[in-house]
């Protein structure tokens, strides 16, 4: 999960004043985001994550799995994020790399896990992919709507797995690991469906901003902001949709 939960959880990727932090743009109508901008750029956003994806695992399935590529997504992704957060202006040209850069990183560990648990990742993409939809759908007719206490239960739900993750890490490198975390018992299956749902419902929070920023009039770069937001919202649902059906997976 690393980097992909602590930027939904610190907010400050997308937060309730993200918009009203960026300058309202005046003048021409192209200038101003727009939620139709908003779909293309995460669109391409996908396509370049899912270009670099393939790759590796194609270098994965010749035999020769670059885990230095692998590696250098991971952290160059975090770093990117990490810039693109304080960095709003950038968005334009620091979201595609992040897409980019996970990609690899997302190639690797998919084609990994594929080997372990065959036909596991077209699950974990077509699971993912239904649920992103499934909810906009719920979204738009208006089945799920994005109140202030929604909000701040999601957020607080968030920060919370946070919190356990970070504290699962840090003893993790004492050497003592949390079995009811990371087992594929009854526990640790429940504990990551909670973690999907809540995953899943950080969309909603995504589809809420964007929405907002529209309606504000933000610069036209938000535009690239409001898909990396979305974007690390499916990455990391993608990942725990992935560590749940392993667990399922492991223990027939």
């Amino acid at each position: 999960m690393s980097a992909h939960l602590a930027l939904r959880s610190g907010n400050p990727a997308l937060g309730a004043k993200t918009f009203e932090s960026a300058p309202r743009t005046v003048g021409l109508a192209d200038d101003v985001m727009t939620v139709t901008g908003t779909v293309n750029k995460t669109a391409m956003s996908l396509a370049i994550l899912f270009i670099t994806a393939t790759y590796v695992w194609g270098q994965g399935t010749a035999g020769t799995l670059p885990m230095g590529l692998i590696w250098g997504g991971f952290i160059g992704g975090f770093i990117l994020a990490m810039v693109t957060v304080f960095k709003q202006t950038w968005a334009p040209y620091t979201t595609p790399l992040y897409a980019a850069l996970e990609g690899a990183a997302l190639g690797g560990i998919s084609y990994i896990m594929e080997q372990q648990y065959p036909g596991i990742v077209s699950q974990a993409v077509f699971l993912t992919f239904g649920t992103l939809g499934s909810l906009l759908f719920a979204y738009r007719t208006g089945l799920i709507k994005a109140t202030e206490n929604f909000k701040l239960g999601i957020v607080a739900a968030t920060g919370g797995i946070f919190l356990v993750y970070m504290l699962s890490f840090v003893v993790g490198l004492f050497g003592i690991n949390v079995p009811l975390i990371h087992s594929s018992g009854t526990f640790g299956i429940l504990f990551s469906l909670f973690v999907v749902v809540i995953a899943a419902l950080n969309l909603v929070l995504d589809f809420d901003f964007i929405e907002e920023g529209a309606e504000k009039g933000a610069p036209k770069y938000m535009e690239w902001y409001g898909a990396f937001g979305l974007l690390v919202t499916l990455i990391w649902l993608y990942l725990e949709i992935l560590r749940l059906l392993a667990k399922l997976q492991s223990r027939r």
